[in-house]
């Protein structure tokens, strides 16, 4: 198992705080990297309910009280009451929440691939959106296998989201300098294709990392597809895309840190919450064999977004295997992520021989 990437800080360094010692959310230094700050273990121990004027709104970041905020009733959409409420979980993960979204099942329709002999039979039925997947991640994964070195973000993790849909699409081949096409219509969130590049990119950054569970994956066998799926869901625990959800109050609601007023503005710490040691043993640790992992943070299950999100790790990791089977970081490389709205590595440099 890889060592941990934890918010251990040398003494030194502090996140700016707030009047009365809170940390503040979106000032200097918490963008960079709010785990290594200690921002948000400060705000779990010290401040479990406080308001950040910069983002206006109570910030929630426990991970039982976060829970209550996307689950309960008597929180609801953020500004307007359109993002669902009730037992119908908030939108998280890769997911949007958008009104106009329609489940997106593995199993619907989607134009016939051209099989190519150097592209592997998909292990699903050949409809769908994983063909499409499958195929656009093979394309781009042989384009950079030859290289010395290569940015797995800039070259791959950008680009398989496009490519996926413009296979889909009918084109022959995914086109890395064709841009992604505009959103609309039914399937609105699985076009904003961002989160899904930064979701990928966490993923990659967090398997390159565990050489032993990279050969796993490669061995095949029957548990690589599920060991590949349990790898993706830590993955959205440990290191969301999304940090933070916003909410809104319906009445007052008591939390562990005392009791938010109706009518206001709530941020649910993904991040902090995702990493609450009160729920999760060794919670900076990526452990895909974890016994308390939580399906929360991967988002509602009829998600296109969320079903392309997975499809793409798994196909995505799978195609870069097959390419280039000695791929490793490159030289003197670290990956790291930044961003507190939404967060992921920027690069990934790697040998891919």
């Amino acid at each position: 198992m890889p060592a941990d990437r934890s918010e251990a800080l040398p003494t030194a360094r502090r996140p700016h705080r707030l009047a009365g010692g809170q940390p503040g959310l979106l000032e200097p230094g918490a963008s960079t990297d709010p785990y290594r700050l200690r921002l948000y273990r400060i705000l779990r121990t010290d401040f479990p309910l406080g308001h950040d004027p910069g983002l206006g709104a109570w910030l929630l970041s426990r991970y039982d009280d976060v829970v209550l905020a996307l689950t309960d009733p008597r929180f609801t959409g953020y500004p307007h009451d359109g993002a669902p409420r009730g037992p119908v979980p908030a939108p998280l993960g890769l997911c949007r929440g958008s009104l106009v979204c329609t489940p997106l099942p593995e199993g619907g329709t989607a134009p016939a691939r051209a099989e190519t002999p150097d592209t592997p039979a998909d292990t699903d039925a050949d409809t769908g959106p994983a063909p499409a997947v499958e195929r656009a991640a093979y394309v781009l994964a042989r384009r950079i296998a030859g290289r010395d070195r290569a940015d797995l973000v800039g070259e791959f993790c950008r680009w398989l989201p496009a490519g996926a849909d413009a296979v889909a699409a009918g084109l022959s081949s995914p086109d890395p300098n064709a841009p992604p096409r505009p959103g609309g219509g039914a399937d609105d969130c699985a076009r904003q294709t961002g989160l899904r590049e930064r979701a990928l990119a966490s993923f990659l950054a967090n398997m390159l990392d565990d050489p032993d569970l990279l050969a796993a994956v490669a061995g095949g066998g029957a548990g690589a597809g599920m060991l590949l799926r349990r790898a993706w869901a830590e993955t959205l625990r440990r290191d969301p895309p999304v940090q933070i959800v916003l909410r809104r109050t319906r009445t007052e609601v008591r939390v562990s840190g005392g009791t938010l007023p109706a009518g206001e503005a709530v941020a649910c710490l993904i991040g902090a919450a995702g990493r609450d040691p009160a729920r999760f043993a060794a919670p900076d640790r990526f452990d895909p064999l974890r016994a308390d992992a939580d399906p929360l943070f991967s988002g509602p299950a009829g998600c296109p977004a969320a079903l392309l999100g997975r499809l793409e790790a798994e196909h995505g990791l799978r195609a870069l295997l097959t390419a280039m089977p000695r791929i490793r970081w490159a030289e003197g490389f670290r990956p790291t992520s930044s961003g507190v709205l939404t967060r992921g590595p920027r690069t990934l440099l790697v040998r891919p021989s």
